[in-house]
This record gives C-alpha cells, structure tokens and sequence, in this order.
C-alpha cells in the first residue's frame, strides 16, 4: 500500500472505531425495558425455587 492509502486506513479506522463508542455508549446508558426486567425477575425467582428445594 502507498503510505497515502495507509493514512486514510488509519483515519477511517479511527472515525469508525470512535462512532461504535459512541453508539455504544448510548446503549450502555438506556433504561432495560420492561420485559426484559421481568423476565430477569421471573428467572431470579426461579433461581430463588431450586435453591430453597436442594
């Protein structure tokens, strides 16, 4: 590769790696819906049952 074509790999390496940080750090802050708390809280109890009955 021609050390013009290196930069731009490397820029555009750079601008995607900064945009999935981005993205995932808007995921990282949202609230979990409400199904998926649910089905956390149904599988924690269910968890809760095998214990108690070992």
């Amino acid at each position: 590769m021609a050390p013009t074509k290196d930069k731009d790999a490397d820029r555009i390496e750079s601008i995607i790696n900064q945009n999935l940080k981005l993205v995932y750090s808007d995921l990282v802050q949202e609230e979990l819906p409400d199904r998926f708390k649910d089905l956390l809280a149904v599988l924690k109890a269910q968890d809760a049952e095998r214990k108690e009955t070992k």
